[in-house]
């Protein structure tokens, strides 16, 4: 498939650490693999700065919700680090840089951070924790990605997420919206958990209902 002959804009907006963000990254790959032309940003919410945890047994109350509404298990990787604080700091440093600086492996280091964290329990804390990732995918982020405070480039983009949220009427992650032309359409992800390929079919079903709009103008 390809994207029409109009502008379409996919906007995630997630965090790094967060597991609804983890379980919806899928219908991301599966969209922008049946239509690559769309323009993808991804940005990062960066809810989870170390100080807003929730107790353990809220965690593990969360991840049976995400369990039971998907086809995913979380491993025991991942579950042990469910008591210790949860930081994406760094990591909404890093994604920043990436989708500024080198767009098209921006998706490809998202999924390659959640599999760290999620499948292997790397908590993604400090710098050493991205070197394999790093040296991975070949990139070369400037040492301001990894201090310990959300920088400017980050900061500026949560003022496009937060004008975003208010557009859409929801502060949630994660969130998925689709943007034809003018046209702002909110996907509601928790229909594809367990499938991820369906959302292309809706996809394609709001680029059909803007065709015949277009028409019929």
């Amino acid at each position: 498939m390809t994207t029409p002959r109009f502008s379409a804009q996919l906007f995630f907006i997630y965090d790094s650490h967060c597991p609804w963000s983890y379980v919806v990254t899928p219908l991301i790959n599966e969209i922008t693999k049946a239509f690559p032309d769309i323009e993808l940003h991804l940005w990062h919410a960066a809810f989870f700065d170390g100080k807003n945890d929730s107790n353990t047994n809220s965690k593990k109350a969360e991840l049976d919700q995400v369990e039971k509404l998907t086809n995913i298990s979380f491993p025991s990787n991942y579950k042990d680090i469910l008591n210790q604080s949860t930081s994406s700091i760094l990591s909404a440093n890093l994604m920043t840089w990436a989708q500024n600086k080198t767009p098209s492996l921006a998706l490809t280091l998202l999924n390659a951070l959640q599999q760290a964290h999620f499948e292997q329990g790397n908590k993604l804390a400090k710098q050493s924790d991205f070197d394999d990732i790093i040296s991975t995918l070949k990139i070369s982020p400037p040492a301001k990605v990894f201090k310990d405070k959300l920088n400017k480039d980050v900061l500026v983009q949560l003022e496009d997420v937060f004008a975003l949220q208010e557009i859409m009427n929801t502060e949630a992650i994660p969130a998925l919206l689709l943007a034809i032309d003018d046209e702002l359409i909110l996907l509601n992800h928790n229909f594809y958990l367990i499938e991820p390929k369906a959302i292309i079919d809706a996809v394609e079903l709001e680029f059909n209902k803007h065709r015949l709009n277009s028409q019929k103008t």
